[in-house]
């Protein structure tokens, strides 16, 4: 499992020019499943994301977490963070989970997210995304 996650001041998702969905200040989760990943796992990143501290405290100090700000979770599937580039110049994508797994797994994660009271919104699975971001610091974090 492969998260790309980006504290933003607002992210946003657009399908065929048409905004589908946006937050403000909180996360950006670029969240892809491989083969491998079990189901397991989802619960075990969800509360790891909810409570990495990658907010500033009032000493400027990244020290609160999303769930500490009150902040909004966008969450954005994404197989080709599962992308094998090891080999030649075109990307191998072999080790995503297949599509059906795969849109349930997130489906999971965004579950458990939302259990946390936080808004969370999500892009479409395997939709054509137009996804913006105002990445704040920047900070942003790979688990």
């Amino acid at each position: 499992m492969k998260l790309v996650v980006q504290r933003v001041k607002e992210a946003s998702v657009t399908i065929d020019n048409k905004l589908y969905s946006s937050v403000q200040k909180g996360l950006l989760v670029l969240f892809g499943v491989e083969k491998d990943d079990s189901e397991d796992m989802l619960e075990y990143y969800a509360q790891k994301l909810l409570k990495l501290r990658i907010f500033e405290d009032e000493n400027g100090k990244m020290n609160k977490s999303v769930c500490d700000t009150g902040g909004e979770i966008l969450v954005v599937s994404q197989f080709t963070l599962c992308a094998d580039c090891k080999k030649g110049t075109r990307p191998s994508f072999d080790n995503a989970k297949e599509p059906k797994t795969a849109k349930e797994y997130y489906e999971k994660f965004v579950q458990i997210l939302t259990a946390s009271g936080l808004s969370v919104k999500t892009g479409v699975f395997a939709a054509h995304m137009d996804v913006s971001l105002v990445n704040c610091g920047p900070v942003t974090i790979i688990l």
